[in-house]
């Protein structure tokens, strides 16, 4: 007897730009700065809830660090979509590199760069206060991640 398993993998897509295309303006930071839509599927079983982190790798050139967009966690596990400019119900957002605790979308310097939304499914709520830094999130993380998928876009500043 051959037995088949139907994996779903975790997603992360947008309505507003494809994997690796090009992030809209109106989502720049200084543009209107407001979070594209996103929507998720194949979350797994055992999930409490979901984070997410965007972050700038190509900002490591011009800032000399990884830039980190938008943290947000304790999204409910059951969310399939996140609207645009909306942050889910319960959820908790981070600090930012522009040191504010909500949603900075792509301001490269210096030509265009690729933003990263990570995906997170954990077995767990984070205890975390509104306002922790990546690092924290990353720390609370630790053990828990069940998933993870992954969305990016490009986007140029002129």
């Amino acid at each position: 007897m051959v037995i088949q398993y139907n994996i779903i993998q975790m997603k992360l897509q947008s309505g507003a730009f494809s994997n690796g295309g090009k992030i809209p303006r109106k989502y720049g930071y200084k543009r209107e700065n407001i979070s594209p839509p996103l929507s998720i599927s194949g979350v797994p079983g055992g999930a409490k809830s979901l984070a997410i982190i965007m972050d700038d790798p190509d900002a490591v050139k011009p800032a000399g660090k990884i830039w980190v967009h938008w943290l947000i966690w304790n999204i409910d596990s059951n969310t399939t979509r996140i609207h645009e400019a909306t942050v889910p119900p319960g959820a908790t957002e981070g600090k930012t590199d522009f040191g504010e605790t909500a949603y900075g979308g792509p301001a490269p310097p210096d030509g265009p760069h690729t933003y990263i939304f990570k995906l997170y499914a954990l077995d767990t709520t984070l205890n975390l206060k509104e306002g922790a830094p990546k690092k924290k999130l990353e720390s609370a993380m630790e053990g828990h991640i069940l998933d993870e998928a992954v969305l990016r876009g490009r986007y140029a500043p002129k």
